[in-house]
This record gives C-alpha cells, sequence and structure tokens, in this order.
C-alpha cells in the first residue's frame, strides 16, 4: 500500500504499513484501489474516467480470491463489536465515542447484509463490461478499433460517465464502508515506539507478540525506505536509499523511526 503523508512542525513524516496477514493485506489492496476510483470518478477528462474502471476491474479481481470477504468481515465486526461493549464500563472511555464507534457498526454491517449474490455479481453479468475487462489483459488492447463501443462512452460528457461509474462502485460501497471502519481500528490499536536502527538495521525477536500489521513512520529528509522481513519468531527491518536508475544500497548510518505493531 502506498504509504501515507503527514505534514507536521518538523516536517513531513512518510508512515509505511506492513500486513503481516493475508487477510490484512487484502483489506489494504482493496481500501487503496477504492481510494483511487473516488479520485479518478471524481475527474473529468476520459483518461481519467478509464483508470477509475480499471480500478474496479482490479477489485473484482481482488474480491475473487480466496476466502468470502463479505462473510470475513461480518465476523470482524461483531467480534469488535463485543469487544468495545466490554469497555462501556470502564470510565476511561467515553460513552459518547464508544456509542458513536458501535453506530457506525450497526449501520455498516446492516447494509453489508443487505448485499444479496456475490459482491459485484451485477458487474460481472454485464457483458460489454466484461468484454472491456477481457482486452484490458491484453497490451493496447482497447484502441477504438478494438472496443469502438467503449471508445463511443470515453466521448460522452464527463457527467454520465461519472454516473456510469458511480453506479457501479456503489456495488461495493458496503464492503468499503465497512473495510474503513476494521482498518480505523487496526491503526489505532496499537502503541507507538521509538527505535533507532543501528547502522540501517534494526532485529526484534517477536517473543509470541501478536501483530496483524506493523506501522513504520520516519522523515522524508531520512532519504532512506525500510524493508520488512517478519515472521512469528522474528521481526527484521533494513532501510535502503534508491537512487533513480541505483540499485538499493544499505543504509550505513543510524536511523530513528517510529514503530508500531497494530493487532485487533
Amino acid at each position: 500500500m502506498p504509504a501515507f503523508l503527514f505534514c507536521g512542525a518538523a516536517g513531513t513524516v512518510i508512515s509505511y504499513e506492513y500486513p503481516l496477514s493475508e487477510r490484512i493485506r487484502t483489506l489494504l489492496r482493496l481500501e487503496d484501489l477504492f481510494d483511487r476510483i473516488r479520485y479518478f470518478t471524481a475527474k473529468s477528462d476520459p483518461e481519467e474516467h478509464h483508470v477509475a474502471l480499471l480500478c474496479l476491474f482490479e477489485v473484482l479481481e481482488v474480491m475473487g480470491r480466496g476466502a468470502d470477504l463479505k462473510s470475513d468481515l461480518l465476523l470482524e465486526l461483531e467480534r469488535q463489536k463485543q469487544t468495545l461493549e466490554s469497555l462501556r464500563e470502564n470510565p476511561e472511555v467515553s460513552t459518547a465515542a464508544l456509542d458513536n464507534v458501535l453506530w457506525e457498526i450497526d449501520r455498516t454491517a446492516a447494509r453489508l447484509l443487505q448485499l444479496s449474490g456475490k459482491v459485484g455479481q451485477e458487474l460481472r453479468a454485464n457483458e460489454w463490461l466484461m468484454n472491456i475487462k477481457q482486452r484490458t489483459d491484453i497490451r493496447g488492447g482497447i484502441c477504438e478499433f478494438d472496443m469502438p463501443s467503449y471508445h463511443y462512452w470515453l466521448y460522452q460528457s464527463a457527467e454520465q460517465r461519472r454516473h456510469d461509474l458511480e453506479h457501479w462502485f456503489a456495488l461495493f460501497l458496503p464492503i468499503s464502508d465497512c473495510i474503513t471502519i476494521v482498518l480505523r481500528l487496526l491503526r489505532e490499536s496499537g502503541k507507538v515506539s521509538n527505535q533507532t536502527a543501528i547502522c540501517g538495521v534494526y532485529q526484534q525477536m517477536m517473543a509470541g507478540r501478536m501483530a496483524q500489521m506493523l506501522r513504520i513512520r520516519l522523515g522524508a529528509d531520512s532519504q532512506c525506505v525500510p524493508e520488512v522481513s517478519a515472521n512469528k519468531y522474528a521481526l527484521n527491518i533494513r532501510f535502503v536509499t534508491q537512487e533513480s536508475g541505483q540499485r538499493p544500497k544499505s543504509v550505513e548510518s543510524d536511523v530513528e523511526f517510529e514503530l508500531t505493531f497494530c493487532n485487533l
């Protein structure tokens, strides 16, 4: 997933997120695709709406793999609801904030339950869209002579194209809203610690620590990026520099960064 940028008094900080489970990896991929769809759908150029449609096709591919995402998300929402309900008697927890999160969970779960059949089936049943999707598998396969009907659609008004894209994307909105809640709770679950990678290398034994995602934050002026290797036994982070057209090189100086273990 692309890094998030945070601007503060000390300058720009880049946050890198690394999933440690296949489920979280899928949620992060979908979150990224949904963000791109919203961004490019809001634009007006045919080329930008073309990118939005390609992202919709990618969503279909990602959701078509593995387990039933809808059922998995519903189970996760219920689990989080029970966990949050147990905090109601905690005097340090804001009742208003807790009620607001629980309301969000109930509303999103209800919308998710209203989805019938396989998510995105309406798009899969659209022969015209599936023809376009099939042609996109061929490099340069959707020129105007390949898909004149798609070429015609791209020449419709921006409002018409946007209306179509929003209609197709609406099929995934309950999934998108649910992913937003789950990942927000995941990101808020961890405690930040300040660490130093000696000569660009950081190692830590997991010692039974459970985590579904790591978040690494460091200043953009560090001019390096983290490469992460992790399993249930150990975490290894190596910071490297990346120059245009060159192979990554290990950093030889110490690197200060923030590390967060996130777990639902």
